[in-house]
């Protein structure tokens, strides 16, 4: 009798053991499946197929993408790219590196045919094209949005590499918390609508639409700010928020995630067309994007993403 009340407790003992550890098995996955949203990803997954038909002409639609210049570094760059932009009127792309502090004028292929030191200016995350000859540049930790004139000469020719200085240039500078390394990260702006859309990378993430920005700088001061935060924090199944590109045909807003390696379409009510992931594999990627800055789409469609140190990605969107 003792034997078996001692065997029955053996097996008992093991017992519990599996029990607690299957049930930390399922706790681990669980927090895996919201930390990294995949339940999230899945849901939306379903809903942008079932849908497909409806949104394929009239979107971006991100599904359709894949790499074609894949990794490709920049030459002349050793680190620290981040916001990218396309310019319709010279048919170039600008970026911005935070350290140290330039513009650089990328080819449609990522070579540097300009680069000008921004003198004065402090932690540049991001950079748009804003129209009219001119970009708006983003200083992470100082929140504040510089307005720039092109470097370009009476015949616009771009000028040879020179310095831009900062106390030159209209700012305006908005206050969203603490001046940390998580502020400002993403400028997107609407040349048709006048609005700017800017994004928090985290803690919280945040995206504002500043209306009037062109009306202002020419003298017509009508600047409305709107935060449009709750979008992102109720739709956007991403951890982080590292770059955002408005596109002129569709009208929806494509935002970056360096964390959660995505692009997410969305109109700017705050739907979620499609997206795409940027890990090892997807959309014909040999390896995941490893830190994903900056986003923008060309006037073709075709859209660039660059990541630090140095690369440079280019997308097309594959025909049916």
């Amino acid at each position: 009798m003792y034997s078996m009340a001692k065997n029955l407790l053996g097996r008992t003992r093991k017992i519990r053991t599996w029990a607690w550890g299957l049930l930390g098995l399922v706790l681990l996955a669980a927090f895996q499946i919201r930390t990294h949203h995949l339940d999230d990803r899945l849901y939306y997954w379903i809903n942008t197929y079932w849908h497909t038909e409806d949104w394929q002409e009239r979107s971006v639609w991100l599904p359709a993408y894949r790499v074609e210049l894949d990794a490709k570094p920049v030459s002349g760059v050793d680190n620290n790219l981040s916001g990218l932009t396309f310019d319709p009127d010279r048919n170039l792309l600008w970026a911005v590196t935070n350290g140290p502090n330039e513009l650089l004028a990328l080819s449609r292929e990522g070579d540097v045919e300009r680069r000008y030191t921004l003198d004065g200016f402090h932690d540049v995350e991001a950079v748009s094209y804003a129209g009219n000859s001119q970009l708006v540049i983003a200083e992470e930790r100082r929140q504040s949005l510089v307005i720039v004139d092109v470097p370009v000469d009476a015949d616009d020719r771009l000028t040879p590499g020179h310095a831009l200085h900062r106390d030159q240039y209209p700012s305006l500078t908005l206050s969203l918390g603490k001046a940390d390394n998580k502020g400002l990260e993403g400028l997107a702006y609407d040349l048709k609508g006048d609005r700017l859309f800017v994004t928090k990378e985290r803690d919280p993430r945040q995206l504002l639409k500043v209306h009037g920005l062109r009306a202002s700088l020419e003298n017509d001061f009508s600047l409305r700010i709107r935060d449009l935060s709750s979008m992102v924090e109720d739709k956007v199944f991403a951890t982080d928020l590292s770059s955002v590109v408005f596109d002129q045909q569709s009208g929806h807003l494509i935002l970056l995630s360096d964390e959660s390696k995505l692009l997410i379409e969305m109109t700017d009510q705050g739907k979620v067309v499609s997206f795409r992931s940027l890990a090892s594999g997807f959309a014909g990627l040999q390896s995941g994007i490893p830190q994903a800055e900056g986003v923008t789409i060309d006037a073709d469609g075709n859209l660039y993403v660059v990541s630090e140190p140095n690369l440079f990605y280019r997308f097309a969107r594959e025909s049916d």
